[in-house]
């Protein structure tokens, strides 16, 4: 299958370009736009490709090609330029995540030759706040990790991201080293917040992505035998506090869709829906 040539990688020199476009989907592209803000598009420290769809010469579409492929502001003519492309260079991405109407367009694309996939999420809430929880007291004893803690973190945050995916971040072909090095960035900005009883963290969560428009809310964990007692939402209000003050004017995230007492605490915490994702698991 040929690839079109309306779809290329974007180069440094369209910058403003992509986060044009990248601004009309500010929350469901947060992770893509955090990643061009800091890289500027250079290619090294992109982590992937930003590709375009072009049509009579002006950039319509993106799709993030990486780790995760992501498509943006994209319509079924650029969905299929894209699927062309990803099956002309073969599966990179360990999932594929974004709108879910145009993920799962993509998906249709992509299945018959890059399936089956590990687990499909169809419907995934994306949520929203720009005020601190109401009527919720923040935890005073969750604070950010520092760098000397990460002997601290790392257990918590392997064991939320085997919970959260179905398989460790450990068993991945460099046995985890890309999965430390973005918790140690993450602790490294000041970005991952928990709390430590007893030498071991029993609520964890951390901001991923940043951009002028929002932060997206992740990595939240519980200690199983700490859980229904409070400690999420109190924890939750101080990181949404923090996150709002320092970060950006809105706060986001994403939940599966039959986590129901997630769903409950986070509209207990003042976060309406504002669309949905669908990722596609390897």
């Amino acid at each position: 299958m040929l690839t079109t040539p309306a779809t290329r990688p974007l180069e440094p020199g369209e910058l403003g370009d992509a986060l044009s476009l990248l601004a009309r989907e500010p929350l469901a592209g947060a992770f893509v736009a955090a990643r061009v803000i800091e890289s500027g598009l250079d290619p090294r420290l992109l982590g992937g490709e930003l590709w375009g769809w072009y049509h009579r010469g002006r950039l319509r579409s993106l799709c993030f090609s990486g780790a995760n492929l992501v498509p943006l502001h994209a319509g079924p003519a650029a969905l299929r330029a894209f699927a062309e492309r990803a099956l002309a260079e073969g599966r990179r991405c360990t999932s594929i995540v974004g709108p879910a109407p145009a993920t799962a367009a993509l998906w249709a694309h992509l299945e018959p030759h890059w399936g089956p996939a590990r687990a499909v999420r169809a419907h995934q809430p994306l949520m929203a706040t720009s005020s601190p929880p109401p009527g919720v007291t923040p935890d005073p004893l969750v604070r950010p990790m520092r760098k000397d803690e990460m002997d601290l973190v790392l257990p918590a945050a392997i064991a939320m991201f085997t919970e959260e995916v179905g398989v460790s971040p450990l068993s991945a072909e460099d046995g985890g080293l890309a999965y430390q090095s973005r918790v140690a960035e993450t602790v490294g900005t000041g970005r991952c917040f928990a709390r430590v009883e007893d030498g071991r963290i029993v609520f964890k969560a951390e901001i991923g992505a940043v951009t002028p428009h929002t932060c997206q809310l992740t990595g939240v964990w519980t200690a199983p035998d700490r859980r229904r007692t409070g400690l999420a939402a109190a924890g939750l209000a101080t990181v949404v506090r923090h996150a709002l003050t320092t970060w950006a004017p809105v706060v986001s995230l994403y939940v599966n869709d039959y986590n129901a007492p997630a769903l409950a605490l986070y509209r207990r915490l003042g976060f309406t829906t504002a669309g949905a994702l669908m990722s596609v698991l390897f």
